[in-house]
Parts: structure tokens; sequence; C-alpha cells
């Protein structure tokens, strides 16, 4: 039984949701407006501001897409009435972030600068202060992007566990190691 799926979402105010004929979902708010497509043996009912993902049968299947289905409505929920936020450290001499417009420059000691074009929906703004580490932050009503662009930031140069140089989220835990000095 998914209790996930089970779970009732409760609609904030300037929130709007509406259900097409063929099962997608649009939700529209002061952020923005996101749509998604649910499986067909799964519907949605709206009452007295509450919505619930309703399936059909006990299969396997349905079982687990119940659950995931309310997930992604939730958040769709949450991200144009709320928002969704990322910050992202860089750590390393020499390591520097700045942005113009949708553009990101990252100076993550390789020979070249990397230049990284954001899309549309997602705000940016860098910080640097002397003495402290560049930090870089995303905003977005969208999560699953928001959190598919800050993946694809920290691959250009992940976390090492021997220094800890690289880009990571704020305050992320990367487990160290000892090196070659303390095998003596």
């Amino acid at each position: 039984m998914s209790r996930i799926g089970l779970t009732p979402i409760s609609i904030p105010s300037g929130v709007e949701i509406k259900v097409s004929d063929k099962n997608v979902v649009q939700v529209k708010g002061s952020k923005g407006e996101l749509t998604q497509a649910i499986d067909p043996n799964l519907s949605i009912e709206i009452e007295d501001g509450v919505l619930k993902v309703v399936r059909h049968t006990e299969q396997k299947d349905h079982k687990a897409k119940h659950g995931l289905y309310r997930s992604l409505i939730n958040n769709m929920v949450e991200g144009v009435s709320n928002g969704y936020s990322k910050k992202l450290e860089l750590v390393g001499v020499g390591f520097r972030a700045s942005h113009q417009g949708q553009i990101l420059t990252l100076s993550l000691g390789f020979s070249h600068p990397i230049v990284f074009e954001l899309p549309k929906e997602i705000t940016l703004h860098t910080e640097t202060e002397r003495g402290k580490n560049p930090i870089i932050t995303l905003q977005s009503y969208d999560k699953q992007l928001i959190g598919q662009v800050a993946a694809k930031i920290k691959s250009l140069r992940k976390p090492e566990p021997y220094k800890g140089k690289g880009v990571r989220f704020v305050g992320e835990y990367i487990r160290r190691k000892a090196g070659k000095s303390a095998a003596k």
C-alpha cells in the first residue's frame, strides 16, 4: 500500500489546477506554470481545495506510479507557490564564479573558463566575498529542472576526497581520505 500516494495535497490560495481529458495536469501559480502527463490508470480528484491521486487497481506497477505521480504533483504545487532554491559552493584556490544574465562563467582550475548557459526558468545569483568560497544560488519553480542544472554544474568539477576541492552543495559533507603519507 502506497502511503505517499494516499496522502492528500492541500492546494494553497493562488494556485490553480486543471486536469485535461488526456490525463495532463496543469498547475498555475504566482511563480509560474507547470504541466505533467499522468498515467491513464490513475485519476485525479479535486474537492474543497484538496487534491487526491486515485488508483483503480492493486497491481504492483499502479501502486508504484501512485506515489510517484502524487509526489510530482506535490512538487509542482510547492514550486509554483513557494519556489525552490539550491546553493553551490566552489572550494579551491582561484575558483571563481560570475554571471551576466543567464550565462554563468566559472573558473575551476582548468586552462580555460567554463561558460554555462542556464534555462530562462532559473534565476541565477553569485556571491564572492574576500576570504570565503564563492557561492552560486539557483532559484526556480521547477524542482526537476533546478536539480538537473545543479547536478550538471557540480559535475564540471566534482569534490575530490583528498583535499576536498571542487563544486559542492552548501552544507554537503565530503568524506576525506588520508593519502599516501598515512601509509608509512
